[in-house]
């Protein structure tokens, strides 16, 4: 395809980034919520959208199915960007990377202690460098979801996860202990693209810029 190919993810990603498209004049054909089509055409015949896993963003743009993407921070952490070029932060889809345990588990106390902490994540990479900066010893647990579940049921001591607004955390007896770094997501490009299609990509990316709200 000549024209520009966007991997967007559903749900916040998707719904945030919607003000972004109308300012580059970009109108989507279907929400991907109530449409079962992977493929959505806009209202510019030379644009069209692919919804993906957020995971799987950075993928879709790294190897060129994708010109642009946009994929959250800890995304990227996670994947490296590798061959990706991110020209902005949108300020969309803004969160906190926490450290968080249960109720009653004296994570400052642990730590000083030297126990060895088995921490439940998805973000196994971050939460390495984390840990490894502190000199604090972990166990990392791979999980894909519902990490509050994973102290509950005695799988971890502490989870790593993103925390919007706490609510989650509060309903199953869990609080934040530490911010590991405020996440917000990225606009991604492909470099060779970026080169190939300047003339196209260029104006899309310049009117993000513009309607990023500092």
């Amino acid at each position: 395809m000549t024209g520009i190919t966007i991997a967007l993810s559903k749900g916040r990603i998707f719904d945030e980034t919607l003000p972004l498209l109308a300012a580059a004049g970009i109108v989507p054909g279907d929400d991907p919520e109530s449409s079962r089509k992977l493929i959505i055409g806009t209202n510019r015949d030379d644009v069209r959208l692919v919804i993906v896993r957020a995971s799987d963003v950075p993928t879709y743009v790294q190897y060129g199915a994708a010109d642009l993407g946009i994929a959250g921070k800890d995304v990227l952490l996670e994947h490296g960007g590798n061959g990706l070029y991110q020209p902005l932060d949108l300020n969309i889809a803004r969160c906190r990377m926490m450290v968080a345990v249960p109720d009653g588990f004296d994570y400052e106390q642990a730590v000083k202690r030297g126990a060895r902490l088995r921490v439940a994540t998805k973000y196994i990479q971050t939460a390495r460098e984390h840990f490894g900066a502190k000199g604090v010893h972990v166990d990392l647990i791979k999980l894909y979801g519902s990490m509050e579940l994973a102290p509950l049921v005695g799988l971890a001591d502490a989870i790593v996860d993103l925390v919007s607004s706490g609510n989650t955390l509060k309903a199953n007896n869990l609080h934040a202990v530490e911010e590991i770094m405020a996440i917000s997501s990225r606009l991604i490009v492909n470099q060779a693209a970026l080169k190939m299609k300047r003339e196209i990509l260029q104006p899309v990316i310049d009117a993000f810029a513009a309607a990023v709200q500092p």
